[in-house]
């Protein structure tokens, strides 16, 4: 057994604007004790827990730095690190430009095992303790990329991508049957191994046939436990394409629905360009949404409309979507999702003045549906292990579920730790610490009560 004291924060809820103590808990100085079994025996304040401790316990001292449950992101392309960053596209000529070029150099084996590995360790350097991950469409590399997961310990959503159309041919499934052959043998190898699961992974329907998304549907729904992955209505060129593709569907998501891809273990990134019909059919089937701020506002794809997620009672967690996105952090995520959600706030405002202007109805406050730094946290953690249907494993400190973990500076340089001392309540001290925060800030990363990095500076 081992105890990692520290302050610490977990979430018990969707803690909204922040006004509810009830859905979350903060120790100032804190302590996790974790079992043998890599598991939470206890949480609390430290001097309750430190009575309870025997002789034999290692305690590893964090006083004054931040536990919290270990990240989750939603949605990343592992095999996408060689173009992070990359310069003046949008989405279907980033495809074609950078992100294809970029996929079909890892059906080098040596190669993916390398990406594989760095991707991993990136991960956890970032704090990010389990994801929805993305690899290729080669049968090697998402093998690689799964057993660098398991290496890792890590809990891990992954499954070969699937493409065989509107795309280069190196990156082409060859036939249906005989993708299924070979999606079926990695199921059997990977899928509830330790702590792995395997996707169903179409690309989106622009390069996925309709006969290799109906064969993605049908093993979706008859193997149990298996998740459905896919993008979602990122971008008008994206979506025209489909409905020109699939004009007998009524719309992208009812396309994504005939093939059987709905229901509540599907993530959907982005969701930026959806009517009425389609959030109602998202709520409907407990479908998910994965939340991707940085990519889109990297690639200029648009705004994700959190308010209406949320009030439609749909899941939503957090994702970088690197290399769309441009850094694997999560803090860096919670910045961007804050700018997101205050343009959205903006634009509403400026919408509801327009149609009151010769009304005495006072417009819409514009700080009502910020993205409050608790909340920020909380689609972090929680958010992503209801996202991806790991809540009670992952995503809390909480009695029983695995120690996944982070340990994170308040500050680190003398800008940030100036901005600190000039923070006396919790909610500013977070939110300082997600807008100027980055993969400086994790000083050591457990998973499942493994510490698997830590920074000694």
């Amino acid at each position: 057994m081992k105890a990692i004291r520290a302050s610490l924060i977990s979430f018990f809820n969707d803690p909204g604007d922040g006004s509810d103590a009830s859905t979350y808990v903060y120790f100032a100085d804190g302590c996790v004790v974790v079992n043998a079994l890599g598991c939470i025996e206890s949480v609390g304040p430290w001097d309750a827990i430190k009575r309870t401790l025997g002789p034999a316990v290692q305690i590893d001292d964090y006083s004054g730095f931040l536990l919290s449950p270990g990240f989750i992101d939603s949605h990343v392309h592992g095999s996408q690190l060689d173009v992070i960053a990359s310069y003046g596209t949008q989405l279907l000529e980033w495809l074609a430009r950078h992100t294809f070029p970029a996929e079909q150099r890892l059906a080098d084996p040596v190669r993916a095992a390398a990406m594989a590995e760095l991707f991993f360790s990136q991960l956890i350097r970032n704090g990010t303790t389990s994801a929805a991950v993305w690899p290729t469409v080669h049968e090697q590399a998402t093998d690689e990329f799964f057993q660098q997961a398991q290496t890792q310990n890590m809990r891990v959503i992954c499954g070969k991508v699937l493409m065989d159309q509107h795309c280069p041919t190196a990156l082409r499934d060859s036939s249906v049957a005989q993708t299924e052959r070979v999606l079926r043998s990695q199921i059997e190898r990977w899928h509830g191994q330790d702590r792995l699961s395997y996707a169903m992974t179409p690309r989106f329907a622009v390069a996925t046939s309709e006969a290799l998304m109906l064969m993605a549907g049908r093993l979706f729904r008859e193997i149990p436990g298996l998740y459905m992955q896919n993008h979602l209505a990122e971008n008008h060129a994206e979506i025209a394409t489909v409905a020109k593709m699939y004009p007998q569907d009524r719309s992208y998501l009812s396309l994504y629905e005939r093939m059987g891809f709905c229901g509540p273990r599907s993530i959907f990134a982005h969701c930026l360009w959806l009517d009425k019909t389609d959030w109602s059919l998202l709520a409907r089937t407990n479908s998910r949404i994965a939340f991707c701020p940085s990519s889109n506002l990297f690639l200029g794809s648009g705004f994700f409309q959190l308010d209406q997620a949320t009030d439609m009672g749909i899941t939503v967690g957090l994702a970088t979507d690197v290399g769309g996105g441009s850094s694997l952090s999560m803090l860096n995520a919670m910045a961007s999702a804050y700018i997101v959600q205050q343009t959205v706030v903006q634009q509403n405002v400026v919408q509801q003045n327009v149609v009151q202007q010769n009304s005495v109805q006072k417009p819409i406050n514009a700080s009502s549906s910020s993205l409050h730094p608790l909340r920020q946290f909380y689609l972090a953690t929680l958010g992503g292990a209801r996202c991806l249907d790991w809540e009670g494993k992952v995503g809390q400190l909480a009695i029983g579920c695995e120690a996944d973990m982070v340990v994170l500076r308040w500050s680190n340089d003398p800008l940030s730790r100036n901005r600190q001392d000039q923070s006396h309540q919790l909610s500013d001290r977070l939110f300082a610490l997600s807008t100027l925060g980055d993969q400086r800030n994790i000083k050591a990363t457990y998973v499942k009560g493994e510490l698997r990095y830590f920074d000694e500076s």
